[in-house]
């Protein structure tokens, strides 16, 4: 049942993910916060696959939580209060996977990403969405602040336009998530596929070893005051040029001919 609700194809070294549970608008369940959790704990290890692409099957990429399971949790005993926490828990651990993975994870975009959905999105590394989506964080409308999926969210547009999103609840299209910086590139419905795609076998051509310490790098520096981000990343920029491929990138390009990696 797992493995139906996430759907995994390796083609070359991207993984494709696919949401699979398209008559629920691919919601975030617990059967599938523990699908995902698990794809990716499989793939952290793979050294073989350099790129991650996250999709979801049928009109749109992900509506959130399952509401239906939260107002069933809700109903037990002290409201629900001990298996709920447990489903917000365990979402914010498979979220924090992603950045902790060793590859690029990219979010394949279209109809709509809402709350939790929206979460997905900003907790990815890279996001590209077809024009006519829509994106929003509209637990408010129901009279749920989307506390959860906020923190994602303000980590990656600015604290106003955020702030914004979550009281009000309104949709933003894809061009306004643009803007904000929410997703890196739009593109025609039709195309999305294709220009994903291409993104990804651009990322996937790098030197592996170089896009792995250089993520991990790039999200462990974030939050650390600007001498220590320095000191940290020059650590990083050693390690790096102590990889034998590196050197032999270097010399490539001195010599100025294509590198001959071994990774």
């Amino acid at each position: 049942m797992t493995d139906d609700l996430v759907l995994r194809e390796d083609r070359g070294a991207v993984t494709h993910l696919t949401l699979n549970n398209p008559a629920r608008l691919n919601a975030l369940s617990d059967a599938m916060i523990a699908a995902l959790s698990a794809r990716f704990d499989d793939l952290k290890a793979a050294r073989t696959q350099r790129v991650i692409v996250l999709k979801g099957a049928g009109k749109g990429f992900c509506a959130g939580h399952d509401l239906n399971e939260m107002r069933v949790k809700r109903a037990g005993p002290d409201k629900g209060a001990v298996a709920l926490g447990d489903l917000f828990d365990r979402c914010a651990t498979m979220m924090q996977m992603i950045p902790r993975l060793p590859q690029p994870v990219i979010a394949q975009v279209h109809g709509i990403a809402t709350a939790a959905g929206c979460q997905l999105v900003a907790s990815c590394d890279l996001a590209v969405a077809a024009e006519d989506c829509r994106f929003g964080v509209n637990g408010v409308n129901i009279g749920l602040f989307c506390s959860t999926p906020m923190v994602a969210l303000s980590r990656n547009v600015g604290r106003k336009q955020a702030f914004e999103m979550l009281v009000t609840g309104d949709f933003i299209p894809a061009a306004r998530a643009q803007d904000i910086g929410l997703v890196n590139r739009i593109v025609a419905a039709d195309a999305l596929a294709q220009q994903t795609v291409a993104l990804a076998d651009q990322i996937a051509g790098k030197l592996g070893a170089a896009v792995r310490i250089g993520k991990r790098a790039f999200y462990d520096q974030l939050p650390l005051p600007l001498d220590q981000a320095y000191g940290l990343t020059g650590a990083v920029m050693v390690e790096n040029m102590a990889e034998p491929d590196t050197a032999e990138g270097v010399a490539a390009f001195l010599d100025k001919r294509a590198p001959n990696w071994q990774q």
